[in-house]
């Protein structure tokens, strides 16, 4: 067991696994605010073993150091890279603590938010409307960046729909292209193609600067499902001046700034992310519990 395990901010687990958690700690505690800054992280964790944290806030270096008695951090959030981490994974390697994430919890919302957004603004159903007639997604030409667990989600929805698919990745996924029927394209042909782009990037990822808008063009839509943005903030700026043009977000965070929120081409959810629903709660729960006890089973 750990002697002492310290949630340092809401972590978004279910009031069940929290209970659960007392199988692998002498003592718990859960903080239900966000720390305001790394000398308010340092006094949460204290002398704590064990440390969970979510997306929201950040354990770099300087808290890891300040705090010797880690030696297990559970990242109650996604963990796909550490250059795209809030852990600083390569200082915890070097001190020996062990870091551990999750991932595919929140992707099947995903999906839902970015078909349920597009059949708005293509319908007009919100009183705003992308053309001058209602459309439907059928044959609209649609790209995708980034083909993970969110991405061929987003994607196999829109094959569903009738539009026609194309992505760019690091990696082509040709079983994908013969069971959805995908194209793959590289970046720059990517944007010229398509009407409507999702971005289902990971977290620091950022492909769309000046030029990649303009070569994307106007009377477009621009649809981002990561947690950050995946723009240059003052590129999008520039672009949304059109005002044929739009931005589709879950969330402030994925904008990057909260007054692109209050632009009249801009439609931003604001509250939780797509991925944040009650089954992504219990799924997320559950990896976490897991990686504990795998942690615990086998130090």
């Amino acid at each position: 067991m750990f002697k002492k395990l310290v949630a340092i901010e809401p972590v978004n687990i279910t009031p069940e696994c929290k209970s659960e958690l007392a199988d692998y700690a002498e003592e718990l505690t859960f903080y239900d605010d966000m720390p305001k800054d790394n000398g308010e992280i340092i006094r949460r964790i204290g002398d704590a073993d064990a440390v969970l944290v979510s997306y929201t806030s950040r354990i770099d270096g300087e808290v890891l150091k300040a705090c010797p008695g880690v030696r297990y951090v559970g990242m109650c959030c996604s963990l796909y890279a550490p250059e795209a981490a809030n852990v600083d994974i390569r200082t915890a390697d070097s001190l020996g603590i062990v870091v551990k994430g999750v991932r595919d919890y929140g992707d099947e919302g995903v999906p839902e938010y970015v078909v349920s957004e597009l059949v708005r603004l293509l319908h007009g159903f919100g009183g705003v409307m992308w053309k001058d007639a209602p459309m439907e997604l059928t044959g609209v030409n649609i790209g995708v960046m980034g083909l993970g667990t969110s991405g061929t989600f987003v994607a196999r929805a829109l094959r569903f729909f009738g539009a026609n698919v194309y992505y760019y990745t690091r990696t082509r996924k040709e079983d994908l292209e013969k069971e959805l029927g995908l194209v793959y394209l590289s970046k720059e042909e990517l944007l010229k193609k398509v009407d409507i782009l999702c971005t289902c990037l990971n977290k620091n990822v950022i492909l769309l600067d000046e030029e990649a808008f303009k070569t994307f063009g106007d009377g477009k839509i621009l649809v981002n499902t990561s947690i950050a943005p995946s723009h240059e903030i003052g590129a999008l700026k520039k672009w949304l001046k059109n005002p044929g043009n739009f931005a589709l977000c879950d969330t402030v965070g994925g904008l990057g700034d909260p007054e692109l929120a209050s632009f009249p081409n801009v439609f931003c959810g604001g509250g939780p992310a797509a991925g944040t629903t009650s089954l992504a709660k219990v799924r997320l729960s559950r990896k976490v519990i897991d990686n504990i006890k795998n942690f615990l089973e086998n130090r």
